[in-house]
């Protein structure tokens, strides 16, 4: 079989969910196109701004895409088989994903785009509204530890290409630490010498390739820098990215996430553009297993792991804290709520079917799988093979492909981190500058404690801490969005009387619940209570009970414990032309 017939069957698959079922959920949640949007009523010209669609897509893609729909479809389909897989990302985003994320954006568009906790405070309870919001702040110090220490392993060994060439760790570091630089000039440019945004992005692009290509000659090379071993300088390269990641999430948003994220989302269309249309290309065959079995190494199923570790190419609860939190403060009208929430969680999934393509195209016993698995190296190297159907360079195109991976990561990492100081400042009361600061230090802190642990399988054999935290992050990513199924689910039936919210979101709701609870489960059975990380993946599966709990309540006697919402934002005032 080649993977030109997988990607075409896909993408066919993909557009006929998106044309029926997409359009199907329009009607179930009551689009209506007359109907104002928070972004007109409380239009702001900052936050609240009624934005074109096709830019709006292209920001909420470009947020939600990061290392998620790599690193799960590379894992899940060499522990498990590509077809496994490859069904998970199909029927997952059509039924699950897309459903969630359309139902987030559009519960927080009717609530004047307010965040979905503030939707589970109105709807279910004030009690459930402060659990919900720990359990995200739990879920995303793991995101952030898994991101982080990932990112950090790609900045350390040497990576041997087919044609002999080599690829540094010290070499993807430099040309990394180049491009976060690249969108701070950029924007101080724009800010201070008025450089237009389109000449801007003209210079800054190219500047990037540049980068990509100098690394290789400067590579900043931690471990031979220090005379430090490998792990050593695996674990300075993790707080040193969680000490970026602090002061990221503090600095004003022009210079840095902004500028970094309009020049990321040109990397991820590139890298998602020139995957596909190097498969079709280059014709690769399917080398891989089709399937390998139910369970692997170290006695781990099938169910439920499969459905935590391909986490944002089929279903994630961190899509909600995108769409609730500056999606839906600028959606133009309802009818948009379609292809930006619903298009956009099945283009992620395209996404994972050329992810998970780079691990079909090799053959099981590659070397490259020598030593475990490795996501970020796997997916630079099919990036590259696939790029090399156009001619460019296998050394440059891999370092582009590693390079467009951290860069998703950043992403994530920046908004996590930000989000997670939002959070804590909500619970704990936090104000000023100083609580500003203490909230981003706990936030970027704890990750610390855990990246730096000694991370051991069940043999006592060391392994990187990502590998650890990725299925915590899993299961508390999928658990998240199950919660947010759970609340979408409630308003649906107490807001408009929907009993088939049972069915289109409740059911959903039901199966990820099932299968990320049944994986924290797992995790405290087979983990050791000495182990801080244990006691953390406890908590967890308390919240979710008493939240669950909380939410059963609220369908049986509805109104007993909803709790109104105050302090909605003024009114704006719009310009005329922007509600064209």
């Amino acid at each position: 079989m080649s993977l030109i017939a997988v990607v075409v069957f896909s993408s066919a698959v993909l557009l006929a969910g998106y044309l029926a079922y997409g359009r199907f959920l329009g009607r179930f949640f009551r689009v209506d196109p007359a109907a104002p949007t928070p972004a007109h009523d409380l239009c702001d010209g900052s936050d609240y701004i009624p934005t074109d669609p096709k830019y709006l897509i292209t920001q909420h893609f470009s947020a939600i895409s990061a290392a998620g729909p790599i690193v799960g479809p590379i894992l899940a389909g060499a522990m498990f088989g590509w077809a496994p897989a490859l069904i998970w990302i199909l029927a997952g985003s059509i039924l699950i994903g897309g459903v969630h994320d359309l139902g987030a954006l559009l519960a927080s568009v009717r609530h004047k785009a307010r965040s979905i906790a503030e939707v589970v405070r109105e709807h279910v309870s004030r009690q459930s509204y402060i659990l919900f919001l720990a359990f995200v702040w739990i879920a995303i110090v793991y995101i952030i530890v898994a991101f982080t220490d990932i990112v950090a392993g790609s900045f350390v060994g040497v990576q041997k290409l087919e044609d002999g060439t080599e690829i540094t760790g010290g070499a993807i570091a430099s040309s990394s630490m180049l491009y976060l630089a690249l969108p701070v000039i950029m924007a101080l440019l724009m800010r201070y010498a008025k450089l237009n945004l389109y000449i801007a992005t003209a210079i800054f692009l190219p500047l990037i390739g540049v980068a990509i290509w100098i690394g290789r000659y400067i590579p900043f090379d931690l471990a031979g820098i220090l005379s430090v071993p490998e792990p050593v300088a695996l674990r300075i390269w993790d707080v040193i990215l969680l000490g970026y990641c602090f002061v990221a999430s503090i600095v004003p948003m022009w210079i840095q996430l902004q500028p970094r994220g309009h020049l990321g989302g040109f990397f991820l269309f590139f890298a998602l553009g020139g995957g596909l249309l190097g498969l079709v290309l280059g014709g690769e065959p399917v080398r891989y297993p089709a399937f390998k079995g139910f369970s692997v190494e170290g006695g781990a199923s099938l169910f439920p792991l499969l459905f935590i570790t391909i986490a944002c190419a089929a279903c994630s609860g961190f899509h909600s804290l995108v769409a609730s939190g500056t999606t839906s403060k600028q959606l133009r009208r309802e009818t948009d709520a379609v292809p930006i929430g619903y298009g956009g969680m099945l283009l992620e999934a395209l996404v994972g079917v050329v992810s998970l393509a780079c691990v079909m195209m090799l053959a099981s016993d590659s070397g490259v799988l020598a030593g475990g698995v490795k996501p970020n190296y796997i997916y630079g190297l099919g990036i590259g093979k696939f790029l090399n159907a156009f001619g460019i360079p296998a050394a440059f195109g891999v370092s582009f492909g590693l390079l467009a991976f951290t860069t998703f990561v950043y992403d994530t990492l920046d908004v996590a981190t930000r989000l997670g100081r939002y959070i804590l400042q909500e619970l704990l009361g936090m104000k000023g500058t100083a609580g500003k600061l203490l909230a981003t230090a706990a936030t970027a802190g704890l990750p610390a404690v855990f990246v730096m642990q000694k991370m051991q399988d069940a043999k006592g054999n060391p392994i990187p801490a990502w590998k650890v935290f990725w299925n915590l992050f899993g299961a508390s990513n999928q658990l998240l969005a199950a919660l947010t199924l759970i609340g979408i689910t409630v308003w649906m039936w107490k807001k408009h009387g929907t009993r088939w919210a049972f069915a289109i979101t409740g059911l959903p709701a039901a199966f990820m619940y099932v299968m990320s609870f049944w994986a924290l489960v797992d995790f405290l059975r087979t983990g050791s209570w000495a182990n801080p990380v244990t006691w953390v993946a406890a908590v967890l599966v308390v919240l979710a009970a008493l939240l669950a709990i909380d939410a059963a309540r609220a369908v049986l006697f509805p109104g007993a414990s909803a709790a109104p919402n105050a302090g909605l934002p003024a009114a704006g005032a719009c310009p005329p032309d922007r509600r064209a």
